[in-house]
Order: C-alpha cells, then sequence, then structure tokens
C-alpha cells in the first residue's frame, strides 16, 4: 500500500465523529471492547465493532488479546505521520507569512 492510500485511510477513519470519540477514549487509557460498548451506550456492540476495525485496518487502535479480553490501544503514529507530512509544513508557512505581517506593522507604527 502506498503512502498516499494510507494517508487516504487514515483522513477516512478520522472523518467520522465516532471513530474521533473512539479515539479520545482510548487516549486516556486502554479499554477493552466491552468497556467501550459501555461508554457508548447508544450503539449496539456490532455497530462499535465495525467502527474497531476501521481504526485497527488504519493501524489507529492496537489490540491485545488477554484471555477472552480484547484490550484496545490508541496508536497515534499515523495521526503524527498526517501531521508531519501535511500540517506542519502549512503552519510553518503560515507562521512565516504572520511573522511578516507583524513586522511590516511594526516598522508602520515607527
Amino acid at each position: 500500500m502506498s503512502i498516499d492510500s494510507k494517508d487516504d485511510a487514515v483522513f477516512k477513519a478520522l472523518a467520522n465523529g465516532l471513530r474521533r470519540q473512539i479515539l479520545d477514549a482510548l487516549k486516556e487509557e486502554p479499554r477493552t471492547t466491552g468497556m467501550l460498548c459501555e461508554q457508548f451506550s447508544d450503539l449496539d456492540r456490532c455497530t462499535v465493532m465495525q467502527h474497531l476495525k476501521v481504526l485497527e485496518e488504519t493501524n489507529l487502535v492496537l489490540v491485545r488479546r488477554e484471555g477472552r479480553e480484547r484490550w484496545n490501544h490508541l496508536n497515534a503514529l499515523p495521526i503524527r505521520a498526517i501531521h508531519d507530512r501535511w500540517i506542519s509544513q502549512y503552519s510553518d508557512h503560515a507562521m512565516s507569512v504572520l511573522t511578516a505581517m507583524q513586522q511590516q506593522l511594526d516598522g508602520e507604527k515607527e
């Protein structure tokens, strides 16, 4: 799978609000699938598991099995890769533009 198609899959996974909520929950601490089903009790277990499957396929969630329990762990590396490739480059440019504007405004005041 190419880097672009991996990025596309991560963007698609992050586009869903419920999946972002699941990732937020896992950011606090790893949780079993049952714990996540309890937290999102307005959804049935099958729906929660489908969202977890998407997150696992995009490597945003890592799974460790302990007996009958399935522990879900946040893997922030794909999000960091997106940040490094897409967001940081644009934020650096935006900051340089804002700095130049500030310098120009400061020069006009003097």
